[in-house]
């Protein structure tokens, strides 16, 4: 039998070999996979697993969130493990190095976790609730919209155009969402939109 092999993989496979008989040797191949069989079984043992969408690009890979603390019983969730989802159309449980690196995006200190504003003339930040957030967007949207919406042209055409506001939608998401986040816009006349899968 012919085998081609490389210098690099020759090596790697002598190497391996020379590791696996000195571990054989020294008595330790039984009590290795003695360990691996019984902790591995265990390693995700009492979480909770949850499924949900990678935030990086427009692939829009399937992740499951392992966590540990029951919610119910007043305990805080606690992410220990990340990995792509194999029942996952787009990706079958593969994930590229910023998806395989989410578990220190997820537990990185200077994450974005709550709404923050800075007031005009102010420097700093400060944080303020989502309903907060959510009634300022909504605000200050209408408040342009009704100072600057066209509804005709110089022609008298109707065009319903409204040009001073721009919206960027989220690539990660459904078809679905993705529809009815572009018919949002559209309907209120926004004409800068894109998508952050073009990006």
């Amino acid at each position: 039998m012919n085998m081609d092999l490389s210098r690099r993989s020759f090596l790697k496979l002598a190497g391996a070999g020379v590791a696996a008989t000195s571990l054989a040797a020294m008595g330790f191949e039984e009590a290795e996979a003695a360990e691996a069989a019984h902790v591995r079984p265990f390693k995700l043992t009492n979480t909770t697993e949850t499924r949900n969408t990678c935030p990086y690009c427009s692939v829009a890979c399937g992740i499951i969130m392992y966590s540990k603390g029951d919610l119910r019983k007043g305990e805080t969730a606690d992410i220990v493990h990340i990995e792509g989802d194999v029942d996952h159309p787009t990706n079958r449980g593969t994930l590229c190095p910023k998806g395989a690196a989410l578990k220190d995006f997820v537990k990185s200190p200077t994450r974005l976790k709550y709404p923050m504003l800075r007031k005009p003339g102010s420097d700093q930040f400060e944080r303020i609730s989502w309903d907060e957030a959510f009634d300022r967007i909504a605000r200050l949207m209408k408040d342009d919209r009704d100072a600057n919406f066209v509804a005709r042209n110089a022609a008298g055409v109707p065009v319903n155009r409204w040009t001073t506001v721009g919206m960027l939608a989220a690539s990660a998401t459904t078809n679905e969402t993705a529809w009815a986040t572009f018919k949002f816009a559209k309907g209120l006349g926004i004409v800068g939109f894109d998508n952050q899968a073009r990006v």
